[in-house]
């Protein structure tokens, strides 16, 4: 059977070597995209973060490959697809709309990073850390004309620990996603795996974000804070506040111990050790990574910043400086 391959992220090119690999199929070509793209929610070009450079592989292993240039319906794109006869899609790692047209060629599954039918939609995984969930997972299923709504092939679900960031909870994900795979591409390739229909009822559609959605609420509470900073640390473009009207990220933090009910929420202090925090609405964060005007800061280096020698945890020497919007 002849599969093709749609993707442009690490976490594809992991699938792509998989199916490479595979005695189970013929790998028949590969369509992939630039690191920088328009896309329907911003024509104006975003960069994919979690980007891999399928083509060098595909070079490498003489697999014929093809790059999308601006949509799904460029008409070489599609003469190069029907080329290549294709039985089946696998789609990992990519952040266009499959259209119909393709689907009609041959059966089109994809990857979605959450257990469907809840937090379909865009950027699942930096949402459920978000909203502080204790578990998410991996879905495969076959694609259709909605939003993550297909039948679905099988399912991996996956602790989020209180100590993950994106970065350490997206590398597990990764691992149940290679093995849902691995184990359903058998059935896949001769049309007989099994699909189960999603329960419309438990959906939840999450809207696409972008870097200005990193902005930093500081009158929500510590521990919302705290997942707000790492749903969103590295490899994505942070979270952030503003300090003396400039962008000041946040890329590493703790939940503070203490009463700060006499702290004004949006001021950041020292205490005598030398390590700062910033009040929140309830509780405190400590700052343990941040970068301010291209210089990154760790821990008690922070204190640099603000230079606050002698701030106490009394009103009389608060820091005046605060991390509200301007």
């Amino acid at each position: 059977m002849n599969v093709v391959f749609i993707g442009s992220s690490k976490f594809g090119l992991r699938c792509l070597k998989l199916l490479n690999a595979s005695c189970e199929c013929n790998l028949a070509g590969v369509i992939t995209s630039k690191e920088k793209f328009a896309i329907s929610y911003n024509p104006k070009g975003v960069t994919n973060v979690l980007y891999a450079e399928l083509g060098n592989y595909c070079q490498e292993k003489n697999i014929e490959h093809a790059f999308l240039q601006s949509s799904m319906n460029e008409s070489l794109l599609i003469e190069k697809v029907n080329a290549w006869k294709p039985d089946l899609f696998i789609v990992v790692g990519w952040y266009h709309i499959l259209p119909k047209s393709w689907r009609n060629l041959a059966p089109a599954y994809g990857m979605h990073a959450s257990l469907l039918p809840n937090y379909s939609g865009g950027a699942p995984l930096v949402w459920a850390m978000i909203n502080g969930e204790k578990k998410t997972g991996i879905t495969l299923f076959k694609m259709d004309d909605g939003i993550d709504s297909g039948p679905i092939v099988g399912q991996k679900e996956e602790a989020i620990h209180l100590s993950d960031t994106i970065s350490t909870l997206y590398s597990r994900i990764e691992d149940r996603g290679l093995e849902l795979l691995d184990e359903h591409l058998p059935l896949l390739v001769i049309n007989k795996a099994k699909l189960k229909p999603q329960p419309e009822n438990g959906r939840k559609i999450m809207p696409q974000r972008s870097p200005k959605d990193g902005i930093i609420d500081w009158q929500k509470d510590s521990v919302s804070i705290y997942n707000f900073v790492r749903a969103q640390t590295h490899p994505y473009p942070g979270a952030f506040s503003k300090y003396n009207k400039h962008i000041l990220r946040i890329w590493s933090c703790k939940v503070a111990g203490g009463n700060f009910e006499s702290v004004k929420t949006g001021l950041v202090w020292a205490d005598e050790n030398g390590e700062c925090f910033v009040k929140c609405r309830k509780g405190a964060i400590q700052l343990m990574e941040i970068s301010y005007q291209n210089k990154n800061y760790f821990g008690k280096e922070i204190h640099s910043l603000f230079g606050a020698d002698e701030a106490q945890l009394d009103d009389n020497k608060l820091v005046e400086k605060s991390l509200h919007f301007s």
